[in-house]
């Protein structure tokens, strides 16, 4: 077994797909609309589905926003260095939310952006 994916909803699909391909770098790996259940899903990630976990990125075409609640957390994405990695991140508009530096009570070097939608997304510091 495997994880596959995660979805989450958003607001307007191409200021998505933008942020977490041109913000991000991650590829559009596919996009399908629905026409008769008026939604699109698009996925995104770092390599293929068949071999790496992806985000599904639906969108609701009559659902400009989504209240985000407080039980999903965030995304994590391993980053050789935290601090260029927000920096990166901050040039291409990309909103940074807890710059680069250890996490609480713990040696981990994380960082926090945040994507159109509000999602949140970890940056965890991997080196090699």
């Amino acid at each position: 077994m495997r994880i596959l994916h995660t979805m989450i909803r958003v607001g307007n699909l191409d200021r998505s797909i933008a942020f977490y391909s041109e913000v991000l770098g991650m590829k559009l790996l596919r996009r399908q609309d629905y026409p008769e259940g008026r939604f699109t899903l698009a996925f995104v990630g770092y390599g293929e589905e068949s071999e790496t976990t992806v985000i599904e990125l639906t969108h609701n075409w009559d659902t400009e926003s989504y209240e985000l609640g407080n039980g999903f957390g965030h995304v994590a994405i391993a980053v050789p260095d935290a601090a260029a990695a927000c920096n990166a991140i901050r040039e291409r508009g990309g909103k940074v939310i807890r710059e680069a530096g250890p996490m609480k009570h713990g040696s981990t070097v994380i960082a926090f952006v945040e994507d159109p939608d509000g999602y949140k997304i970890e940056l965890i510091e991997r080196k090699g």
